[in-house]
């Protein structure tokens, strides 16, 4: 043959474990660099653990003093969450931190008229932290039975490529609030971020060939010092002096309180604000986010393991990760924070951008978490980094998380309008159903569950308001039910590759990447 090699008309070759990962789950880099790798992890998972007291916070009656303390305790807590995690639960690189979808139970809670005859603040935040913290402890009763007397596993088990898709899809797209908004709220730091970011991560590598490659690795660290640096620029020059209290609060980095509000050195510990309460009401209300939670994180579990490069997970591994989780959020109760645990999103998403799926990297992480929360003040710096330069980092961390659901479709097929339908429909109506929860409350101040309840009402909106949550369910549903029985349904759902995946001894490659430490599988046989 002369002239031009031809291309190949052959599709892509399917590919149980993804290639080009530069460290998978069992292998680490160099201890030096795994330590910068673990600090990128813990910067990046800062902006959740900020983010989600600044909101409740302020609503329980609290100051910067303590939402200082509140972001303390997450930390503390998600640094024994992520070691537990990586250690005895899915053994996936995966940073256990606070959940989103806590945030709207949190504040019901703390708007209760209950609240309202406490005149101290602090009486009053601490009056609602107890009542959210017992129901985060019974509440997380619900996933440590279902994880652990294997009904996860069970459920798990029916999920197929197909199924599996719209749920990671939506785990990280459904935060588009969390975004490009948060951006937004000052376009001269976040925009930049989000510019430079995508060019140290994506093509400066492709034009620039080094020996390592650091700007892909470190295009986090990298890009964050520069506009954080710049944002101090303007702070000190004064550009912001005359601006809005609002613009100030999302542009200056002094404005954040946390550095004023937090200890020099502080010890969380187990029930700092007091003996919880215990209201059958709020205890229903948080079993329906922790539900969510569990659904969003089995997402995450999903993501980590392709991005580590490891065999998908089997049934008995998310049901074991979901009984880990369940304690975590009994942690997170006992020692006093407005949220229960789950994957983090985002540093799913900085898995995909580094090309480092290493355990050991997130359990340094966790370290960090753990040392930065004692040392209140050191950790209050790096936490008040500008929110818009966080939500610049979620714009891409979160995409990069979900594009692990496309990699599923390469086992379906997409000639099948079964296959077209029940993607496309439960895509869809994860996005919009939520949307019709969210503008209805905007719209009219309440939910559009009207019962007379107001307990059911809110636990309604709590599990719509959920993308992942409501396309995942839609989606496992209609695949379980719709043309069962038709002879090409198995392959066109991926059943027959996912098999093999189905049960933790059916792939030898399970025992590389899921298998417990200190020979404790011996003794918990997964199966």
């Amino acid at each position: 043959m002369t002239g031009a090699v031809k291309d190949e008309l052959v599709p892509h070759p399917v590919k149980d474990q993804l290639p080009g990962v530069d460290y998978c789950i069992n292998s680490n880099p160099s201890w030096a660099e795994g330590v910068i790798l673990g600090f990128q992890h813990y910067l990046v998972m800062l902006g959740t653990t900020v983010i989600i007291p600044t909101i409740i916070v302020p609503q329980m009656g609290g100051g910067n003093v303590e939402k200082a303390q509140v972001i303390q305790t997450l930390l503390f807590v998600a640094g024994v969450n992520t070691l537990l995690q990586s250690w005895f639960g899915t053994r996936l690189p995966v940073v256990i931190g606070g959940s989103f979808r806590f945030i709207m139970p949190a504040v019901f809670i703390a708007l209760s008229n209950r609240y309202n005859t406490y005149l101290d603040p602090r009486e009053r935040f601490k009056q609602s932290m107890r009542s959210m913290q017992g129901a985060l402890m019974i509440a997380s009763v619900l996933p440590t039975l279902a994880g652990f007397l294997g009904f996860w596993r069970i459920v798990t088990r029916f999920l197929c490529p197909l199924s599996k898709a719209p749920l990671v899809l939506l785990v990280g797209f459904g935060l588009y609030e969390q975004g490009f908004p948060l951006l937004g709220e000052c376009v001269e730091i976040g925009l930049p971020e989000l510019v430079l970011l995508i060019l140290l991560s994506q093509f400066i590598p492709h034009m620039w060939t080094l020996k390592q490659p650091i700007f892909e690795r470190f295009a986090v660290l990298l890009s964050v010092g520069i506009v954080w640096a710049f944002a101090a620029f303007l702070t000190v020059a004064g550009a912001y002096k005359n601006r809005p209290p609002q613009t100030q609060f999302s542009c200056r980095v002094d404005r954040s309180g946390l550095v004023s509000g937090a200890s020099w050195i502080r010890f969380p510990y187990p029930l700092q604000w007091g003996i919880p309460n215990v209201d059958v009401g709020r205890v229903f209300l948080m079993m329906a986010a922790v539900l969510v939670s569990l659904i969003e994180s089995t997402g995450g579990f999903i993501a980590a393991a392709r991005y580590g490069s490891a065999t998908y997970c089997p049934a008995s591994i998310l049901s074991r990760g979901a009984g880990w989780l369940g304690l975590s959020t009994f942690v997170n109760g006992l020692w006093g924070t407005p949220t229960g645990s789950t994957v983090s999103v985002e540093n799913v998403g900085l898995l995909a951008m580094t090309r480092v799926g290493s355990r050991r990297v997130v359990q340094i992480s966790a370290v960090f978490m753990l040392f930065f929360s004692v040392l209140g003040k050191f950790g209050a710096i790096l936490a008040s980094i500008p929110l818009p330069i966080i939500g610049a980092l979620y714009c891409v961390l979160f995409a990069l998380m979900s594009a692990a659901g496309f990699d599923l479709l390469q086992f379906c097929n997409l000639n099948s309008y079964r296959t077209k339908f029940i993607l496309g429909f439960s895509i869809y109506m994860g996005l919009s159903v939520p949307q019709y929860f969210n503008g209805y409350v905007i719209t009219t101040g309440r939910g559009p569950v009207q019962s007379g309840s107001a307990t059911f009402d809110q636990i309604m909106q709590v599990i719509f308001t959920s993308p992942a949550a409501v396309a995942g369910v839609i989606a496992y549903l209609l695949d379980m039910t719709l043309a069962r029985r038709h002879p090409l349904t198995r392959k066109d759902s991926g059943r027959h590759w996912w098999a093999k995946f189905k049960y933790y001894s059916r792939d030898p490659r399970s025992e590389d990447f899921y298998s417990l430490p200190y020979g404790l599988s011996k003794y918990f046989p997964s199966v």
